[in-house]
């Protein structure tokens, strides 16, 4: 059952002491110099709203950004705990590797030469924390494969908790591991740490539970799909990953990496890991856009495969060095120059939303003052008017044409209700956008809006998940709609600004393709708070033959409509 690891050699730790310390004050510098990310924004105000949970995101970087922030009330603070985090978890990934006798070198050169491990060195978003307890697992569970202990079971039920609490792509690395070494479930021990985990774990569960799963419905029901498998998908996914994995070495890595011999139950696991985890987001390429820093995780055992066979080919290879050295100045210019704010910098779209965004939103907040300022292409930019102004004033409306997000479960939108709010948008609404804003941050366009009247939290059931119909057929829908505000809503037109209508909306993916309204009979519908009510509606299947979504949408002008169903997977054969 246990492993068989080289003993520890007397090299010593200072070198890589020393290392640590440089990628610290690295990561620590970046954090202090560079805006937010949009997404750091987004999961700050997560962090002024702590849960156990957030829509389809754990709370984890939600409590190392509130640690952080609450010290220095700056991008440094709210990007402390990971820059400390993720120092800690390369040195501990060392310790785990220092006993297969791996080269300190070696070491320094293959690190320093992944480049996601340098964005998420500083980046605080859950895939920090997720990085930084899959090294801390991963050290634990060499110790429990080397020696039986209840002690070191109770602390992997734990870990195994934190890394869930991190990133819902957790569940990967502790499958894939319990894959490889099936005899776990023959030591006492081993259900020590299931139970240390379920206990820990949930409080999140219940949060998921009480609101009817968000995280599980978004996967599942939500996400708008892509019709049919598109090889581009494949093909970026692809050569994300060898960016990534740094683009000078990073065939070289995944070569050796894939065909080191396997000596041990814990080396096992590792190759379970990099090959099942790769695999794994590949094969939902031909489904959905997966993002390639999903696969952070994966690199781990994938360095760490390549390091223990390079120790056993005793390997040092003069052209492979020379390759890692100018692997890693590539991505050191790349870093200083991102924290000079070079002008060719802030034009790659990727790395945009890094800079003039502080201005950005002192000029808007100039404009709207103490009211709220609304916002429709997502949460990223409202969160970031709220952290940059410190109001929580920043509100991202719940378009039809984007995704659900925590905004459409906190009440902001409650204290917004008739309310003048100023609206911003990057395209220009005649009658509506009378000011125009431009910095650094792009040209925006903005205006007031009298008595806000919205209903992004009204729940509309269809009862259909998937729908065959023929073109331009008729179907009727008896929806429920219920609505979940502490106070009253009605629909009625009269006597309101802004008139309200319910639309059935078909989607080719993101692109609309028929939008039906219902008739003024809607219009006479008022719910009490939690009441619900039934509606007929006649929706029309659109002429030509595909696969759509449709869902539907409440939409008051000037707004562009919420997405207040589900979708429904709508074929037209």
């Amino acid at each position: 059952m246990q492993a068989t690891t080289v003993n520890s050699t007397t090299q010593s730790n200072k070198p890589i002491w020393y290392f640590v310390l440089c990628w610290m004050l690295l990561n620590a510098l970046q954090a202090y110099t560079l805006e937010l990310h949009a997404d750091e924004a987004y999961y700050w105000m997560f962090a002024q709203k702590l849960d156990w949970g957030y829509f389809y995101h754990p709370p984890m970087v939600a409590l190392f950004i509130k640690i952080g922030d609450t010290l220095f009330h700056n991008e440094f603070g709210l990007r402390l705990l990971t820059v400390l985090g993720n120092s800690l978890a390369i040195y501990l990934l060392w310790l785990i590797l220092k006993k297969y006798q791996v080269s300190a070198k070696w070491f320094m050169l293959l690190v320093s030469g992944v480049l996601v491990f340098h964005v998420y060195g500083f980046t605080s978003t859950p895939d920090s924390p997720l990085f930084i307890f899959a090294v801390l697992f991963y050290y634990f569970y060499q110790k429990y494969v080397d020696e039986d202990s209840w002690f070191t079971a109770f602390i992997i039920g734990i870990i195994v908790a934190c890394l869930l609490y991190s990133k819902y792509h957790g569940v990967l690395l502790v499958g894939l591991t319990l894959l490889s070494n099936l005899k776990l479930f023959t030591r006492k021990s081993f259900y020590l740490a299931i139970i240390t985990g379920l206990l820990c774990y949930t409080p999140h569960i219940l949060w998921q539970m009480h609101r009817g799963f968000p995280a599980v419905n978004y996967q599942l029901f939500e996400r708008p799909s892509a019709f049919g498998y598109n090889v581009t998908m494949s093909i970026t996914f692809i050569a994300g990953q060898l960016l990534l994995g740094g683009a000078l070495i990073s065939w070289y890595l995944f070569y050796r990496g894939f065909t080191t011999k396997i000596t041990n139950v814990f080396t096992r696991g590792l190759m379970f890991n990099a090959i099942g985890t790769f695999a794994f987001f590949l094969l939902n390429t031909f489904k959905v856009n997966v993002q390639p820093h999903y696969t952070l995780i994966a690199f781990v055992p994938l360095i760490s495969l390549t390091l223990i066979d390079f120790q056993k080919q005793n390997f040092n290879v003069k052209w492979f060095y020379n390759l890692a050295i100018a692997n890693i100045a590539i991505i050191l210019i790349l870093r200083f120059t991102i924290m000079a704010g070079l002008p060719v910098i802030k034009k790659v779209e990727a790395l945009k939303s890094y800079f003039g965004f502080h201005e950005w939103a002192n000029l808007v907040h100039q404009k709207a003052g103490n009211a709220f300022v609304v916002m429709d292409e997502g949460f990223q930019n409202p969160s970031k008017y709220s952290y940059y102004t410190r109001s929580l004033k920043g509100f991202a409306y719940d378009s039809r044409y984007y995704g659900r997000t925590m905004f459409d479960m906190w009440p902001m939108e409650d204290s917004m209700q008739h309310q003048r709010v100023y609206l911003l948008l990057k395209n220009q609404v005649p009658g509506t956008t009378t000011d125009s804003i431009k910095c650094d941050a792009g040209t925006w366009y903005g205006g007031w809006v009298d008595d806000a009247r919205t209903y992004q939290k009204i729940a509309i059931e269809t009862g259909k998940t998937k729908i065959k119909a023929s073109p331009g057929q008729k179907i009727e829908f008896d929806l429920a709609i219920t609505n979940p505000y502490p106070f009253a809503v009605n629909f009625t037109n009269a006597g309101y600004k802004h008139p309200v209508c319910l639309e059935a909306c078909f989607f080719e993916y993101v692109t609309p393709v028929s939008v039906q309204q219902a008739d003024s009979t809607f219009n006479k519908i008022t719910l009490q708070k939690g009441q619900s009510t039934r509606y007929r509606m006649t929706v029309t299947a659109p002429m030509q033959k595909g696969t759509f979504d449709l869902f539907f949408s409440l939409r008051t002008e000037p707004f562009v409509g919420s997405k207040n169903s589900g979708i429904i997977k709508f074929t037209v054969e």
